[in-house]
């Protein structure tokens, strides 16, 4: 654990991509490969399962460092990260604690980490507390984050396959290849799995039956139903008057709808079918419908889609898709409400044959002969992502005006020529995603809360209002929050203040920004501010600073962690969906919300409502 967390805090201190680089090769070629099996796995974005509520953390924490509930919550605030807080509050001797003999990353995770959620709550503090008396505050506050589900690093997976490449002295993208499904959270990392990740070409070669370095990743794939690593699209931002000159003639592109749904890949080998999310998950269970259906592909065959939801013959929004996913189990009742459908748009693999360097026009074509060859029955799940058909960029242009209608979020472009590349690059041909401009609303700022990391000292998570119905004018408008300022202030009372706030959820704030009903006598009701998104994302850092400053001056009450601020900033926010929800007041939940400028030339009264918000539905 110790040299974990000696890497973890190299990595953190440096942001030059080939020091990283360096740190984690000479990590991985010194260390056990049973600890950088799990090394590997949480560095390229494998999510540890939480294993100790964070309440129950915190409250051992402040139990052992003997802080009040007050502050250790100011200390929290301060810090801006549970794990660090507990790492820097813990005393650096634990009474009365017996400290665990040192045991590698391994043994950590599969001896003392992943038993605490079998444990009872006394043998889970005991165990916890032997183990934070073992490590230094460096090593306790890797472990907190690796207990609480939250492990976090500035590195991506691209950088850890150049490391484990320099490592084995073959070429990335092999690594790259070999680690596709690595980090699925249904498979442990083992000394085995991390031995194949590295071992050279040649060697791999005389193991399996290829002649070449291609018939290494082959031969990993057809054992353990692999898939291929995903290739990514770059988003276009070119004004269409230069299509032309920049793309060429659009009979040299292939064009078709992109859709809102899972990226994923159906593979199907040695009579077995695997279907993987984009995010490297094995989410064949999570779908029964679409695994029945790819049961009738051949063998030696993957597909490249999207999972959609499929209503009325067409997809449906993303919203009714998350109600499948977030579920363990999956009733009658959610199979009939949330049908889905693969719709398949590349063939990587036909009768074992990798058929990736083959460029794009041919794999489309021998595609659309695999898909229509399908039995009747499984043609239910499993469709054809439709080609469309125009004379020119412009007539493209007009037609992508349809999306919205359509349910989709514009088009993807893909070079006839390009073969099917790795990751987000150029070198093997291109995808352009072309999507239309997000939807957005004028909104109001109501609640703030601190950032994390870097961004821990500043409020830079925000919840957004609109207005329930649309002020008269600014006056009407200023009375709503004047009312709204009242309540917040009678509900605060006379010795509410940052020593005394306590954490009572978002769900219990969400009334302390409405306004309340006009006074007795008035026959009408002021408009309200209805809370209905939450982003953190859009500004600059500076933009960022302006805003804080506002909402230190502007606090009206504190909750914990948020703050509920008098209405005073207007924000244009952006997303790629809207739905009907019921678990939100507003009634909608939107997609991806960011914001896209503040708005210092609206007024208040101006901001949208609730109306123009259902309007977009």
């Amino acid at each position: 654990m110790n040299r974990f967390a000696e890497l973890f805090d190299a990595l953190d201190a440096t942001t030059a991509t080939n020091d990283k680089v360096a740190l984690l090769r000479d990590y991985f070629a010194v260390t056990p490969h049973a600890d950088a099996a799990w090394a590997a796995y949480f560095l390229a974005g494998g999510k540890p399962r939480q294993t100790v509520r964070t309440a129950e953390l915190r409250s051992w924490a402040q139990q052992v460092a003997g802080l009040p509930d007050w502050l250790f919550e100011e200390c929290y605030q301060a810090v801006g990260d549970l794990a660090e807080t507990i790492a820097l509050v813990l005393p650096t001797t634990l009474p009365d604690v017996q400290p665990l003999e040192e045991t590698g990353l391994a043994g950590w995770i599969s001896e003392r980490l992943l038993p605490l959620r079998a444990m009872d709550e006394g043998q889970r503090r005991a165990q916890v507390l032997a183990s934070w008396a073992s490590l230094d505050a460096r090593g306790r506050f890797l472990l907190t984050k690796l207990i609480g589900g939250g492990f976090r690093v500035g590195v991506s997976k691209l950088l850890v396959q150049r490391a484990l490449a320099e490592v084995a002295g073959i070429d990335a993208k092999l690594v790259a290849e070999r680690m596709m499904g690595y980090v699925d959270a249904s498979r442990a990392p083992t000394a085995e799995a991390f031995a194949r990740l590295i071992v050279p070409a040649s060697a791999a070669i005389k193991t399996l039956t290829g002649d070449d370095a291609a018939a290494d990743a082959a031969g990993t794939r057809a054992i353990s139903g692999q898939p291929y690593p995903f290739f990514l699209a770059h988003a276009i931002q070119t004004p269409v008057a230069e299509f032309d000159q920049v793309l060429g003639p659009v009979s040299e592109w292939l064009v078709e709808w992109k859709y809102d749904g899972i990226r994923a890949q159906i593979v199907r080998r040695g009579g077995q079918t695997f279907i993987w999310s984009r995010g490297e998950e094995l989410v064949s269970d999570r779908f029964p419908e679409l695994l029945a259906a790819a049961n009738h592909l051949p063998d030696g065959c993957v597909l490249d889609g999207e999972i959609l939801v499929w209503r009325d013959d067409r997809p449906a929004p993303f919203a009714l898709l998350q109600t499948r996913i977030a579920r363990k189990t999956l009733s009658k009742r959610v199979l009939a409400d949330a049908p889905v459908r693969f719709l398949a748009y590349d063939l990587l693999e036909r009768d074992g044959t990798d058929l990736r360097p083959v460029p794009q026009a041919e794999r489309r074509q021998q595609l659309e002969s695999l898909i229509t060859g399908l039995a009747s029955d499984s043609q239910s799940g499993i469709g054809l992502s439709p080609l469309v058909v125009a004379e020119s960029w412009a007539a493209l242009a007009a037609l992508r005006e349809q999306s919205r209608a359509r349910g989709v979020e514009g088009f993807m472009l893909k070079a006839r020529s390009a073969a099917y590349g790795s990751g987000r690059t150029k070198a093997d041909g291109v995808w352009w995603k072309w999507k239309i401009d997000p939807m957005s609303v004028d909104c109001v700022l109501v609640y703030a809360q601190a950032g994390h990391g870097r961004r821990a000292s500043l409020y830079t998570d925000y919840t957004f209002a609109v207005w329930s119905q649309p002020p008269r004018d600014a006056t009407e408008a200023a009375a709503a929050i004047e009312a709204l300022v009242a309540l917040a202030a009678a509900k605060a009372g006379p010795s509410r203040d940052a020593s005394d706030a306590n954490e009572t959820g978002a769900q219990d704030t969400e009334a302390d920004t409405t306004a309340p009903p006009s006074p007795a006598g008035d026959s009408t009701a002021l408009p309200q501010l209805v809370p209905f998104a939450k982003a953190y994302s859009g500004l600059t850092d500076e933009e960022f600073k302006r805003v804080d400053a506002v909402i230190r001056k502007t606090t009206l009450n504190r909750f914990g962690p948020v703050r509920a601020v008098r209405p005073t900033l207007v924000f244009e926010l952006g997303f790629e969906g809207i739905a009907e929800s019921k678990r939100h007041k507003s009634g909608v939940a939107v997609r991806f919300p960011r914001m896209l400028r503040i708005r210092d030339d609206k007024p208040l009264h101006e901001a949208n409502s609730l109306a123009d918000l259902r309007a977009l539905l």
